[in-house]
Parts: structure tokens; C-alpha cells; sequence
């Protein structure tokens, strides 16, 4: 093995390990006993090990609702974008219009737009149309930041499949429609999913809005009922750990089902965009 292969082979090692940290760290955490969470050591392996905070976050009131919320929230949003991302992708890469590169750019200025930035906007448009504190509204927040990131993202997929592929299928009989769902949307699988990986992990992560919307606490999600582990007699770091591990998991455990789709989809839209 080369210098520069040993090199880069510890430069990849280093960088695994710095971003890995923070997950160790938070599940070492959670399995520790309060008495050494609170302590001023830093201590990369715990001397003690206990299940405590994991069972009082399972146990802690709003859990499994709020799970049911993320989940029914971030799911609808998700799917929808796609939907409709997709059929954005197609009419941007395969039809000619007037306007069509200013409604690409357009795409791109979306993504730029802070959260932050639109959370007023957002806040006083759904008081106007009293969507306040309803899932539906934040599942429609949801889909409108996520839409331009799947639209933009499968137009690279979309562009990376040859015209020529849906022209053979309509010489041999297929519709415009069949050829599209016959030939293209197959091969756009691995975009798909990778696509919405990154946008669940978006819509299952938010915060700002989940909080502002939402006051009805049988409604809230779990990024807003974490912080319910900050009180003002002090946070329970070690329940806050074992309460993120377990947010964690339905992103984790999807990621690993479909990685492989994943990887493929990733490195197929860096080819043409």
C-alpha cells in the first residue's frame, strides 16, 4: 500500500471518528447513572451502565403520541413532495417552455431560503386560514420546504437518463405516459429513495415550526416533546440522551434497509445535474 493510500485510508479514519463522536457520546450518556452524567470528568466509557433513562424516556407522558405525530407528519409531507417533485423533475428535464431555466433558478433560490426566514410568513398565513394547531398545516409546511430540494434533486436523476430509452418505447407502441412509467421510472428507483431519505430526515428533524404551530400538547412532535426535558429545576441529560437515542432509531433503521439504493442513488445524480 502507497503513502498516499495510507494517508487517505487515516485522513477517512479521522473523520469517521469526529463525526461518529456525537453518537457515541449521546448513547454513552444515556446508559450511564445520573450521578456520572452530572459529573465534571469527561469519561469516554462509562464505568456504570444502566437502562434507567431508556426506560424513563419510554415511560415519560406524550411518547408513542408523539412518535404516531412525526411519523404521520413527516410521512405525508415526504410522500407528496415526491410525488409532486417528481412530476416537476420530468416537465423541467424532458419538456421546453418559455421560463423553464427561471423556474429552475427559481427552484434553487427556494432551497436557499432559511427556516427561519419563513416562519413568520408561514405563522400568520395559517392563523389567516385558522390552521393553527393541526397536523394537516404542519404536514403542508412540511411539504412546502421539502418540494423544491425533491424537485430539484430528481431533475438531475431525471436528466441522467437518456431520452432515447423513453423514445424506443414509444416507437414500439408505448404512450408517452407508458414509456415514462415503463423505462424511466424504474431506473429513477435509487433516486426516489435517496431523495427522500434526505427529505425525511429534513421533515423529521424540524423543530421551529412544530413549536410555533402547535400548542396542543397531544399533537406535538418529537422534536418538541424533547424538549420537555429541560424544566426550570434543570434538565435530565441522561433521559434527554436516552430520549434522543430513541429518535433516532426510525431514521437509523430505514437508512440501513434501503443504504444500498442509497449509495447508488447519491452517486448517480453527481453524474449530471
Amino acid at each position: 500500500m502507497t503513502t498516499k493510500k495510507v494517508s487517505s485510508n487515516v485522513v477517512g479514519l479521522v473523520l469517521a471518528l469526529l463525526f461518529a463522536f456525537p453518537t457515541y457520546w449521546m448513547v454513552s450518556s444515556a446508559l450511564k447513572p445520573t450521578k456520572e452524567t452530572l459529573t465534571t470528568g469527561y469519561d469516554l466509557i462509562p464505568f456504570s451502565v444502566t437502562t434507567t433513562n431508556f426506560a424513563n424516556a419510554w415511560a415519560k407522558p406524550g411518547f408513542l403520541s408523539s412518535l404516531g405525530n412525526s411519523l404521520l407528519v413527516s410521512l405525508t409531507a415526504v410522500l407528496a413532495a415526491i410525488v409532486v417533485g417528481l412530476l416537476a423533475a420530468v416537465a423541467m428535464s424532458r419538456m421546453r417552455f418559455r421560463g423553464r431555466k427561471s423556474f429552475v433558478m427559481l427552484m434553487l433560490v427556494a432551497q436557499m431560503a432559511p427556516f427561519e426566514a419563513l416562519l413568520i410568513p408561514m405563522f400568520l398565513m395559517m392563523r389567516d386560514l385558522d390552521l393553527l394547531d393541526r397536523l394537516p398545516s404542519l404536514a403542508l409546511i412540511y411539504f412546502a420546504v421539502t418540494l423544491p430540494f425533491c424537485a430539484w434533486t430528481l431533475r438531475g436523476f431525471v436528466n441522467g437518463i437518456p431520452l432515447e430509452l423513453e423514445e424506443a418505447a414509444m416507437v414500439d407502441g408505448c404512450g408517452r405516459w407508458g414509456a415514462f412509467r415503463r423505462v424511466t421510472l424504474p431506473l429513477l428507483g435509487p433516486g426516489l429513495v435517496a431523495t427522500s431519505v434526505f427529505a425525511f430526515v429534513t421533515a423529521w428533524n424540524e423543530f421551529l415550526f412544530a413549536l410555533s404551530l402547535i400548542k396542543d400538547q397531544t399533537k406535538e412532535t418529537l422534536p418538541v416533546w424533547l424538549s420537555g426535558f429541560q424544566t426550570n429545576f434543570g434538565t435530565d441529560w441522561g433521559g434527554a440522551m436516552a430520549a434522543s437515542a430513541l429518535f433516532t432509531l426510525p431514521v437509523l433503521v430505514f437508512f440501513l434497509i434501503v443504504q444500498r439504493k442509497m449509495v447508488t442513488g447519491v452517486t448517480a445524480g453527481a453524474v449530471k445535474g
